[in-house]
């Protein structure tokens, strides 16, 4: 069986975490997709020149533990304005979808532009307070030192670049479930998005 589900939204507003629970709920495959563009992201900072760092992609680059840093997310948002960036890494990510066995893929333009045909698309996303808050808790729990001002306006710097970039820009899909975040908790975001994509299953069969 082939499935796809495309979950978008912007940083810090749940996608992940409920990206990773529907594919667990239905059995399905999951990818990250921001992790492409920070492992990417990682390459260039490593001195890789943003398009062979695309190009030569490998798992074990998106495997790698040191992806989540301020750093790395600034850079993996740069290199995701490149066309050149995004074109190597499509096909990528539109093979994984159509894996047999059902795909969740997570990330920016998944509705829009790498699976427009998904079964299912969800755009999670939340107030930029609030997920200034998870995103500076995380970090604070990882041991970053960095204020939660800090991060709010990194958060809403890194809304901007995304919202306005002229390749693929991050937009919920015309025909995508909008699921705010910003008074739920991770239970209720999980169990409202698995009800989305079980009623949407049950009209397919």
């Amino acid at each position: 069986m082939r499935f796809t589900i495309a979950i978008d939204g912007p940083a810090a507003a749940g996608k992940g975490t409920i990206s990773r629970a529907v594919a667990t709920a239905f059995k399905f495959q999951h990818l990250d997709t921001g992790l492409l563009y920070r492992a990417v992201g990682r390459r260039v900072l490593d001195g890789v020149p943003a398009i062979i760092a695309a190009s030569t992609l490998r798992l074990r680059d998106i495997a790698r533990n040191d992806l989540r840093t301020p750093e790395v997310s600034e850079a993996a948002s740069k290199v995701a304005v490149n066309k050149d960036v995004r074109a190597a890494l499509v096909q990528f990510q539109r093979d994984f979808a159509e894996r047999e066995g059902g795909a969740v893929l997570d990330g920016r333009d998944i509705g829009t532009v790498i699976c427009p045909g998904a079964e299912v698309k969800l755009f999670v996303t939340a107030s930029d307070t609030a997920r200034a808050h998870r995103r500076w808790l995380e970090l604070r729990d990882a041991g970053h030192d960095v204020s939660e001002a800090v991060v709010l306006g990194d958060v809403r710097i890194r809304d901007t670049r995304d919202a306005e970039r002229a390749e693929a820009p991050m937009v919920a899909a015309d025909d995508a479930h909008v699921l705010d975040t910003s008074d739920m908790s991770i239970d209720e975001a999980v169990a409202a998005a698995v009800e989305i994509v079980r009623a949407r299953m049950e009209k397919q069969t």
